[in-house]
C-alpha cells in the first residue's frame, strides 16, 4: 500500500499528498511549522496516511478537514487532535445524509484499490474535534499562521486555509480545475458565489485545490465567481438549473 500517496513538495515545509489512484485524485497539505504541523484533509482513508506523514513530520500534528465529506476526513482517525467546523459537527455524529452503503460506491468508483482490500470495512469517520472553528480563527504552528476562511456553498460547514505570509491558498472543494459540485440538496449554490467573492479578493500568489490538476492559477477564482455572478443574473444559480461549462472547469447544479 505504500504507492498509494504521491508526494509533491511545495517548499522547505510544506508537501502534498495526493490519492492519484482514486478518479477524485483528492490532495491533502501537510504545513510544517516550528512547534506543530497542521494537516488539512485526510483523504479517503483506504490507506493510512500517517505514515507518510511521520517521515515529513517529527512534529505533533493537528488535522482540519475543509470539509466533512468522505474524501476529506478518511484519516482523521488517526488523529485525535483534530479541528471542525460547527456547521458540520451532526455529520460527525452520525446525521451525514447520505448512507454509508452510498458512500462506499463512491469510494470504490474509478479507483485501483490495493489489493486485498475489503471495501465492507470501510466506515465514515465519527468523532468530537478537539476545537470547534467558526470562521476567522487564526491557527499558529510556531511561527507559522493560517488564517481560517468559512466558505460555504459546497457544504454549510466548507472552510479554505488562507496563509497571507506565503500567499498560499487551500481551496478544499471550493476551487479546483474539473466539475464543481453544487447539486446535491447540502449544497449552497448563492452561498458558493459570496465565497467565491471572498476569496477572489484575497492577494493569494498559489493556489491549492482538493481534486485533480496542481497546475491551477489564482485567476480562475476571478473567473469563477463572474461566471456565477452570471448565472445569478439569469436566475439560474439555483439547484436543477443543469450543467455549465467553461473550458477548465464546469458547475453542475
Amino acid at each position: 500500500m505504500d504507492d498509494w500517496f504521491t508526494i509533491d513538495k511545495i517548499d522547505a515545509d510544506t508537501y502534498i499528498i495526493s490519492e492519484y489512484r482514486h478518479w477524485e485524485e483528492t490532495h491533502c497539505y501537510l504545513l510544517n511549522g516550528g512547534k506543530r504541523s497542521l494537516l488539512i484533509d485526510t483523504g479517503l482513508g483506504i490507506c493510512d496516511i500517517s505514515r507518510p506523514v511521520s517521515r515529513l513530520t517529527e512534529k505533533p500534528v493537528t488535522a482540519v478537514a475543509t470539509h466533512i465529506h468522505w474524501d476529506h476526513i478518511g484519516g482523521h482517525k488517526y488523529y485525535p487532535d483534530f479541528y471542525a467546523h460547527r456547521a458540520e459537527l451532526s455529520w460527525l455524529e452520525g446525521g451525514f445524509p447520505q448512507p454509508l452503503e452510498t458512500i462506499k460506491g463512491y469510494v470504490t468508483e474509478r479507483c485501483r484499490l490495493p489489493a486485498g482490500y475489503n471495501i465492507d470495512s470501510y466506515t465514515f469517520f465519527q468523532g468530537h474535534p478537539a476545537r470547534v472553528l467558526e470562521g476567522k480563527e487564526s491557527i499558529d504552528m510556531g511561527g507559522r499562521r493560517i488564517e481560517v476562511l468559512h466558505t460555504p456553498g459546497h457544504s454549510p460547514g466548507h472552510m479554505c486555509f488562507w496563509e497571507p505570509d506565503r500567499g498560499y491558498l487551500f481551496t478544499g472543494d471550493l476551487a479546483y480545475k474539473g466539475a464543481l459540485t453544487t447539486y446535491f440538496p447540502s449544497t449552497d449554490p448563492a452561498a458558493y458565489l459570496r465565497s467565491l467573492e471572498r476569496v477572489a479578493a484575497l492577494p493569494a500568489s498559489r493556489l491549492f485545490p482538493g481534486h485533480h490538476t496542481l497546475d491551477i492559477a489564482p485567476e480562475i477564482l476571478l473567473r469563477m465567481r463572474d461566471a456565477f455572478r452570471q448565472l445569478e443574473g439569469k436566475g439560474l444559480l439555483r439547484h436543477g438549473a443543469g450543467t455549465f461549462s467553461y473550458g477548465d472547469w464546469s458547475v453542475r447544479l
